[in-house]
C-alpha cells in the first residue's frame, strides 16, 4: 500500500496552492478578472487534495480518481476567471513601469501553481517513487539568448525555450551560451534583484549541464544523479516551510 500522505507530488501540490492564494491576495493585479471566483475555486481544491492524501492507493490508481479531474476542471475555471488564454498579458498591459518587476514575479508564481496542478497526473503516473525530485517537472530546454543581469556582474539572464513557451532563468554559470541544451527544474519562481527566475538549471561539478539529451520540453535523459541534488533540496525546503 502506497503512503499517499507522504507522496511528495501531493505535498508540493498543496504548497503550490498555498503559494497561489497568497500571491492572488498580495499581488496588484489590475484589469478585468474575477477574483472572487479565482479564490473560491482555489479554496475548493483544498479538500480534493486532502482526499488524495488519505486515499492510500497506488500512484497509478490516484490518476484515475475523480479528484484529479476535479482539480483540472477547477484549474481551467481559474484560468478563465483570470482572463482566459493569455491572461497574463492583460495584467502586464495594465501595469506601470515601476510595477512590472513585482508583477512578473506574481505571474510566474501563478504559472507555477497552474502547471503543478495540470501536470499532477503525469507525475503520479511515473509510479511509487519516494524522491522529492518527482514532485516537480524536469524539462529539456534550449538557450535562446543570454544577457547580463542589470544589477549583478556575476549573474546571467537566460531566455530558454521549453517548447510550450519561453521562460527566464537566472544563473551564475557565466559559461552558458546560446543553443546550449539544458535541463530545467521547474521550481517556484525566485526574484534575483528585480529579475524573476522561473526555475533552475541542473548541473554538477563543472556547472550547468549544457548538452542534455531528450526531446525539447520533455523529461531529460541520462542526467547524473548528483545534478538533481540542489533541486531535490529545494523541494524538501519548500515542503518544510
Amino acid at each position: 500500500m502506497w503512503d499517499t500522505s507522504k507522496d511528495y507530488r501531493l505535498l508540493v501540490a498543496e504548497k503550490s496552492l498555498d503559494l497561489f492564494l497568497r500571491t492572488i491576495e498580495g499581488a496588484n493585479l489590475k484589469g478585468r478578472w474575477n477574483k472572487r471566483k479565482v479564490v473560491q475555486n482555489a479554496k475548493d481544491m483544498i479538500p480534493e487534495i486532502q482526499s488524495l492524501y488519505y486515499s492510500y492507493v497506488e500512484p497509478a490508481d490516484l490518476t484515475q480518481m475523480p479528484q484529479i479531474n476535479s482539480l483540472k476542471d477547477k484549474t481551467s475555471e481559474i484560468i478563465d476567471s483570470l482572463g482566459g488564454e493569455g491572461w497574463y498579458r492583460n495584467f502586464l498591459d495594465q501595469a506601470k513601469k515601476d510595477e512590472k518587476s513585482k508583477l512578473e514575479e506574481a505571474i510566474a508564481k501563478i504559472r507555477f501553481f497552474l502547471n503543478i496542478i495540470l501536470n499532477l497526473d503525469k507525475r503520479l503516473a511515473l509510479g511509487p517513487i519516494n524522491d522529492p525530485i518527482i514532485a516537480i517537472d524536469l524539462k529539456v530546454g534550449e538557450i535562446l539568448s543570454v544577457g547580463g543581469h542589470p544589477a549583478a556582474d556575476n549573474l546571467l539572464v537566460c531566455n530558454v525555450n521549453i517548447k510550450e513557451r519561453a521562460i527566464t532563468i537566472v544563473t551564475n554559470d557565466l559559461s552558458i551560451k546560446d543553443d546550449n541544451r539544458v535541463a530545467v527544474a521547474m521550481l517556484p519562481p525566485t526574484s534575483f534583484m528585480g529579475i524573476t527566475s522561473e526555475g533552475m538549471f541542473l548541473g554538477a561539478g563543472e556547472g550547468v549541464l549544457k548538452d542534455v539529451q531528450g526531446e525539447l520540453g520533455e523529461m531529460p535523459r541520462g542526467i547524473p544523479l548528483e545534478a538533481l541534488n540542489e533541486a531535490r533540496n529545494f523541494v524538501e525546503n519548500l515542503i518544510n516551510q
